[in-house]
């Protein structure tokens, strides 16, 4: 299982250059050889302010087109030349809010694994899921057909971000041991679709209602190899506090 923790700040439709530039004030300098990647998605005309303070950064969205007529998209070669590591796809959000599916999402992942993109695919179930006991079925399809014709060659860039819907910017978190267990059916269902070695080295990262004060308990899990952060992202002391707590963790 990967030992590396992934603390990926997902700071949606926030920040304006006046406050990047005091959230990495506030950040300091991060440790050379720490366990953990730092990761933050801004807002796509960010990225360059972002990339200047020597963090890796990506995308929240990306086309599943690399040219043409496609007015206000952003290509992955587009996002690479920027500079861009990585690009989230499937985002509740985007599911719900613009009506994105699995066939598209799925489209958007293998353009952007193809043109040398990391990709981090997002996943969960809404509340009404969870309650009728739905929640490893919508997780495990949005998974599977997420992946869909992903070349082996390219499992290695694709991180699974598990994020309860209900969880996502409510104040609710899914407890310690229900996120475990979700992330370990995700576990199970990435060795049926690839291999056992290939499902062991996947990162899967939690998503929803992260903060410093719950995350240490969270990274604890067997299975949980990091956090997608939306809200507890936007201040440099709070991105910095999961930064030290994933840099805490036992091996």
């Amino acid at each position: 299982m990967t030992h590396k923790y992934y603390i990926v700040g997902n700071w949606k439709m926030n920040q304006s250059l006046s406050e990047i530039s005091t959230f990495f004030k506030d950040l300091g300098t991060l440790p050379d050889n720490k366990k953990y990647e730092a990761w933050i998605a801004p807002q796509a005309i960010h990225l360059s302010k972002v990339l200047e303070n020597g963090i890796k950064a990506g995308a929240q969205n990306v086309s599943d087109n690399n040219t043409g007529a496609h007015t206000g998209e952003v290509s992955p070669s587009a996002l690479i030349d920027l500079g861009a590591e990585f690009t989230l796809v499937g985002h509740s959000e985007r599911r719900a809010i613009y009506k994105e599916d699995n066939d598209f999402i799925n489209r958007k992942l293998r353009l952007s694994l193809e043109k040398g993109l990391k990709v981090i695919l997002c996943c969960g179930e809404s509340l009404e899921e969870r309650e009728n006991g739905m929640t490893e079925s919508v997780v495990n399809r949005q998974i599977e057909l997420g992946l869909q014709d992903v070349h082996e060659a390219n499992r290695s860039d694709i991180i699974i971000a598990y994020e309860p819907v209900w969880a996502i910017g409510t104040g609710k978190t899914a407890s310690p041991s229900q996120a475990e267990d979700v992330h370990q059916s995700i576990r199970t269902k990435l060795i049926e679709l690839w291999n056992e070695e290939a499902a062991k080295e996947a990162a899967i990262l939690y998503g929803g209602s992260v903060k410093p004060s719950n995350v240490a308990e969270l990274l604890n899990q067997t299975n949980i190899d990091g956090a997608l952060v939306g809200g507890a992202s936007l201040k440099g002391a709070d991105f910095r506090a999961l930064c030290d707590a994933a840099e805490d963790q036992k091996e």
